[in-house]
């Protein structure tokens, strides 16, 4: 069932103060989708040259990183993106792709990019992407060890493409999660941070998305995040809890960022999920111009065109275009 109530005027029913008359352009909605997706690829370009890192050595080293470094044990160029940014794309082509949601073209796309050799790969989505490559199963086996942070970082295509739908959301957090990771904190965790970009994106506010983290608390009592232990590990509880203690403590999408990818640990993962919900929040205007232009511009043009398609083929504007007619 919908949580988006349509009679005229779209209303987001998580918060009160965002309207959108029925015209199908919904501005607001995509810019904001398209900061976060954008938001993804510069958190992790951010981080990654700090991935493994503590925030002594880090402070050592660099002092604080407040530039788009590259180098990193990956030896990366500045602007380069990892395996955070190459899994998000790979689900919004399928979605492209197919014109819809299809998991099957999801993992065909998954396994697409593997064959690649891609520089970073994490190795529970390897062996994942593996089984479906040699026994074609599209839902890995519950396994006590999946609880990385690997499904969460690529939630974002699942998410846009959802918006309107909070059923689809679940829907589709669980099953591309369980590609290559099947573990309730794993699904807990995208479906939340899913749950939280829908919010953002509607342009609710930081204490309604606070209340959305309170819901998941109350279920799951590992994500609790105050106090903060320093933990940025590519467990997920320690992923989000990272994530959630500096969005919370921030106040511009620069400093959630910059905070965040400075606690080292996975800080590609933790910087892109970060700049995820940075994004969604914060719109375009918050994206620091400089760290854009550090980007490949085929990636961003690529990442405005599928955002602006997953923003179309989402219920939200499936009911708004409905509506219209």
């Amino acid at each position: 069932m919908s949580r988006f109530h349509l009679t005229g005027v779209v209303r987001c029913a998580y918060c009160k103060n965002f309207n959108m008359t029925k015209t199908g352009t919904f501005p607001d909605i995509r810019e904001r989708s398209r900061a976060a997706f954008l938001g993804v690829a510069v958190g992790d370009a951010l981080g990654a040259g700090l991935e493994f890192m503590t925030p002594g050595e880090i402070r050592s080293k660099h002092g604080t990183v407040r530039e788009i470094i590259g180098g990193g044990w990956l030896r990366l160029k500045p602007g380069q993106i990892t395996d955070d940014t190459e899994m998000s794309l790979c689900i919004a082509r399928a979605i492209d792709k197919a014109g819809g949601w299809s998991l099957q073209e999801i993992a065909e796309s998954f396994a697409g990019w593997l064959k690649t050799k891609p520089i970073d790969v994490g190795d529970t989505c390897r062996r994942g992407i593996r089984n479906y490559l040699l026994k074609g199963v599209l839902e890995t086996p519950y396994n006590q060890w999946d609880a990385g942070n690997g499904a969460c970082m690529r939630m974002l295509p699942a998410a846009i493409h959802s918006l309107g739908s909070d059923d689809l959301l679940e829907k589709y957090a669980r099953e591309q999660a369980r590609l290559t990771h099947n573990h309730p904190l794993s699904d807990a965790a995208c479906i939340a941070l899913g749950r939280l970009v829908h919010l953002a994106v509607m342009g609710c506010s930081k204490t309604r998305l606070r209340r959305e983290v309170e819901n998941l608390l109350s279920r799951h009592e590992n994500f609790r995040f105050e106090p903060y232990r320093g933990l940025a590990s590519a467990y997920v509880v320690d992923t989000m809890q990272t994530v959630f203690h500096f969005f919370f403590k921030t106040r511009d999408f620069e400093q959630c960022l910059v905070a965040t990818v400075n606690q080292g640990g996975d800080a590609d993962t933790t910087g892109a999920i970060a700049g995820m919900l940075a994004g969604a929040y914060y719109g375009m205007e918050g994206i620091p111009k400089r760290w854009l232009k550090k980007m490949d511009k085929r990636l961003l043009t690529e990442i405005d065109a599928l955002t602006d398609r997953l923003v179309s083929l989402s219920p939200l504007m499936a009911e708004t275009t409905g509506l219209a007619r």
